[in-house]
């Protein structure tokens, strides 16, 4: 017998690599990119808030995900929350967080 005939079934199906998906999407992409086009407005000395009401993931997923982007592209950003709240915002180069204007 032929070694290459007495080979044991894959235990997972195959598929050609030029139809394996590149690149990360990860379930977060839609809300990392939105927070990060809102922190591309951001003025200095602001941060967004967001409720954590109207995230579909837990606040911890989202930061993950968010700081995962933001070291790629080189950005730094700072976080916050309450129990009702996330806060984000630019990081300037001197390291300020944003002024209360409650």
């Amino acid at each position: 017998m032929s070694p290459s005939t007495d080979k044991a079934p894959a235990h997972f199906k195959t598929m050609a690599q030029a139809n394996v998906p590149q690149g990360r999407k990860g379930k977060h992409q839609q809300i990392v990119a939105i927070i990060l086009k809102d922190l591309d407005k951001l003025q200095d000395g602001s941060a967004i808030k967001i409720p954590l009401a109207d995230l579909a993931e837990s606040k911890e997923n989202v930061r993950s995900a968010l700081n995962r982007a933001t070291r790629k592209a080189g950005r730094m950003v700072a976080t916050a929350s309450d129990a009702s709240f996330l806060y984000i915002w630019n990081v300037s180069a001197s390291g300020e967080s944003p002024q209360s204007s409650d």
